[in-house]
């Protein structure tokens, strides 16, 4: 019985500083430091509506849209509830029967020439907001197809909305496709 009362008050004091304070001081120094990012890194449209987060991907399927990378999230595409890849091996039938599935669907919505990889290929999250530029450059006949707009004009709206490497040399070349969907809306609603 002596042993047990040390350990209850163990559990007691390790519950409040590791599940309420230190989570409350931690939150508390994102949102002073990082207002933006601790907010969720919202995105608001033109009319003031959130519409989505810059850090989760949004699906897109309609003609006259970039289309982000697939999604393997379980439910629908860009579930944030069920982050994760779909864990298939590159020699999967089933996993190469849709890579050539997503390849057959960019073809017939007249994307030519090579296709990037993350256009075929989910990241493992299942959420990624980013494609690559050249992903986002071989889709410009498709959009300006739709949308009735000259190729040059989307080539410098990605070029545009192309990010570079973090502090100049982490990560690759990236553009968020639901920022450069909403500014291609604010060119040409």
């Amino acid at each position: 019985m002596k042993d047990l009362k040390p350990a209850i008050l163990l559990v007691i004091a390790f519950t409040v500083i590791c599940g309420g304070i230190y989570p409350a001081l931690v939150t508390g120094i994102a949102s002073l430091a990082f207002p933006e990012q601790a907010a969720g890194s919202l995105i608001i449209d033109r009319h003031g509506r959130e519409i989505g987060s810059g850090l989760i991907g949004q699906p897109f399927s309609a003609p006259e849209y970039f289309w982000p990378r697939p999604s393997a999230t379980p439910g629908f595409a860009c579930n944030p509830a069920g982050s994760g890849g779909s864990n298939a091996g590159p020699t999967n039938p089933a996993y190469l029967k849709t890579v050539a599935d997503r390849v057959a669907t960019l073809r017939a919505a007249g994307v030519p020439g090579p296709i990037p990889s993350d256009l075929v290929q989910a990241s493992a999250s299942g959420l990624d907001p980013h494609i690559s530029p050249e992903a986002a450059r071989a889709q410009i006949p498709r959009v300006a197809g739709a949308r009735g707009m000259s190729e040059e004009t989307l080539a410098g709206l990605v070029a545009a909305h192309t990010e570079g490497r973090q502090f100049g040399f982490l990560g690759e070349p990236r553009v968020n496709v639901l920022a450069l969907n909403l500014a291609l809306d604010t060119l040409m609603p």
